[in-house]
């Protein structure tokens, strides 16, 4: 119905019309929550990198990844609710976004990571839950029988 009304108009401005249509993006633009800052992946991440792309069997450049915190806090606000961290995709940019209680924690960075190794959204159990064990339930399971029993307890 818009494409006959806009037909009517005439070569020229259905032309224009379509370009501007047709150049919009119907994807939403997601924005970084609130204080968010940029920062420097630490050294650790590059690690944590290479272990979450041997588990998954994924390949990606951690370099193409910016990094943010929202600083002291344990969560923040999304349109999905409450997050410790969040991977957000716009083309071809991937930043990851983490609550500053959780920048150093292992299993939500690596999370994030496959998030972004995997480039899609969603939580595919062969990835997070069989391959790598990044949920907060395997990551208990898998840290309570080791030396992360400390760092299980205090995720509850």
């Amino acid at each position: 119905m818009l494409i006959s009304s806009l037909r009517r108009l005439g070569g020229a401005s259905f032309a224009l019309a379509a370009l501007v249509l047709g150049g919009c993006s119907y994807e939403p633009t997601p924005t970084l929550p609130a204080g968010a800052v940029s920062f420097t992946a630490p050294s650790e991440y590059a690690t944590w990198w290479s272990r979450t792309s041997q588990c998954s069997e994924l390949t990606g450049s951690m370099a193409k990844v910016e990094w943010y915190v929202v600083p002291d806090v344990a969560t923040f606000a999304t349109d999905e609710g409450e997050k410790v961290g969040i991977r957000v995709k716009t083309g071809d940019r991937i930043q990851i976004v983490l609550a500053g209680q959780y920048q150093r924690h292992e299993m939500v960075v690596r999370h994030e990571m496959l998030h972004a190794l995997l480039n899609q959204p969603g939580h595919p159990d062969l990835y997070f839950t069989e391959r790598c064990r990044l949920t907060w339930a395997t990551w208990q399971a898998d840290s309570s029988s080791g030396s992360n029993s400390t760092l299980a307890t205090a995720l509850n």
